[in-house]
This record gives C-alpha cells, structure tokens and sequence, in this order.
C-alpha cells in the first residue's frame, strides 16, 4: 500500500541571502520538473521565511532605462535589489514579512495559472480572517506590482497591498510565491516610492502599507501560524497529509 499524498511544510530558520533565496526557489523547481519529466512524483513542499531587505524586481524593470538608477535607490534605503524570474513588477519586503514558496507537480500547470492566482489568493484571505484581519482580493488603483489578484485590506485612510504574488510555470509542475507584509511598511513604503520613481512608473505610496494598518498588534510569527492552519484546512480537503520537514532535507528534492 502506497503512502499517502503529503504537503511538505518548511520553515526556513535563517535566510540564505536575498539572491540566494530566490535561486533556491527556482533550484527547486528544476527538480520538480525533472522529477515530472522522469515520472517520479514528489510531495508539495512548501517553503516559508522572513526574507531579507529586498527589492525584488521583474524582467520587464530590468528592461526600463531608469532600472540602474532603482536599484542603486534600493540600495540606498538598505534594500538589497534583485531580478526574480517570476512574473510582476517591483516588489519590496523585510523582517516584517513572509514569503512562502508553493512547489507542486501538475500535468497542466500551464493551463491552470489563473485558476490557481485565484485560489491561492483566496486561500490568504482566510488565513487573514484566522487573525481578524479582513482582506479581499482585487487590484487597488496605484498599488505597487499591481495584479488582478493582490490581497488587499482596508486601512483606515486608504486601502493597502497586504499580499502579492507571482507564479512560474514549467512542463509538468509550477512554483507559486507569494509575499505577506505583516508589520512596519513606512521603509517599505519610502523604497518604492523612490524605485518607482527612478524606473518612471506610477504608483500611489498608500496602497505601500500592512497587515498591522488594518489590525494593529499583528505580528510575522502570528501570521505564520495561522497560513500554517489554513494550508492543514486546504490540504484536507485536497487529501495531503502536511508533514513537518528540516530545509536542509529537501535541498535534494526528496520524493514522497
């Protein structure tokens, strides 16, 4: 008898540099494909941290005249630029927010891309409400890295940019990364006027906020507990077991 299906949870204790974690991500990904194209199925894994200072920009940023002059403004602020491979435009995050890497396996990943935007954003709307902050899915006008499908929250003077995120797909399986900001967005909030600024792109400094704009009091750790409880709920329902596991383990891609 095989065993069941599981949903692999990391928790990443230290951060292994702002361009080192990204790379880990799509590291990874080349291993679930190749596991796919090979037949050997691997566990979902998912990976959660508290990023480093960073900038995280898109391949179109990096296309635009003004990108050196943005990234010498992130650098400015303390914020370490750096050119993701998944889709968007710049992004920033710290110590005040999570970034949790979703890898999976699946045949028609390509074909699937705006079903699963959809669900997930959803699936961090609830894990909102677990903590009493209310959220919505929607593009706000002028947010930053603006997206159908951004989680939003209603501050008290304007709506703000709770969660983003932003998906890359290969044959046969697909990492889905989305950003959280929980807690001090005013440096957030002060690098990307000056990044959106230098790559002459419009954005409304407001929607640069936090979760604790909506709620006050919330915190990383708190937050990370209750995506943790959402993500048991949804993997019920998807019959995965989740199951705890060191992130040096899976440095390999370890299969179920």
């Amino acid at each position: 008898m095989s065993a069941a299906p599981r949903l692999r949870w990391a928790v990443q204790e230290r951060t292994l540099g702002a361009v080192e974690d990204l790379d880990w991500a799509m590291d990874e990904l080349a291993v679930f494909r190749a596991a796919a194209a090979e037949g050997r199925a691997l566990d979902d894994l998912i990976r959660v941290y508290v990023p480093e200072p960073t900038v995280a920009f898109g391949q179109r940023d990096a296309r635009l005249p003004g990108f050196a002059a943005a990234a010498a403004a992130a650098r400015s602020h303390g914020f370490e630029p750096v050119v993701r491979r998944a889709g968007g435009r710049a992004a920033a995050y710290h110590h005040g927010c999570l970034v949790v890497d979703h890898l999976s396996q699946q045949e028609d990943a390509a074909l699937t891309q705006q079903a699963r935007f959809a669900e997930f954003a959803d699936l961090f709307v609830r894990a909102f409400a677990r903590m009493d902050v209310p959220a919505s899915v929607g593009e706000i006008p002028g947010e930053y890295c603006p997206g159908e499908f951004s989680v939003q929250g209603p501050a008290p003077t304007y709506p703000v940019k709770l969660a983003g995120s932003a998906q890359r797909v290969v044959k046969g399986a697909f990492l889905f990364s989305t950003h959280v900001v929980v807690s001090d967005p005013a440096p957030l909030r002060a690098v990307l006027v000056d990044v959106y600024r230098e790559l002459g792109l419009d954005m409304d400094p407001r929607t640069a906020g936090a979760a604790e704009d909506v709620r006050p009091g919330v915190s990383v750790p708190a937050f990370a507990a209750a995506l943790r409880e959402e993500y048991t709920a949804w993997a019920a329902a998807a019959g995965l077991e989740v199951v705890d596991e060191q992130l040096a383990v899976l440095a390999a891609g370890t299969s179920g």
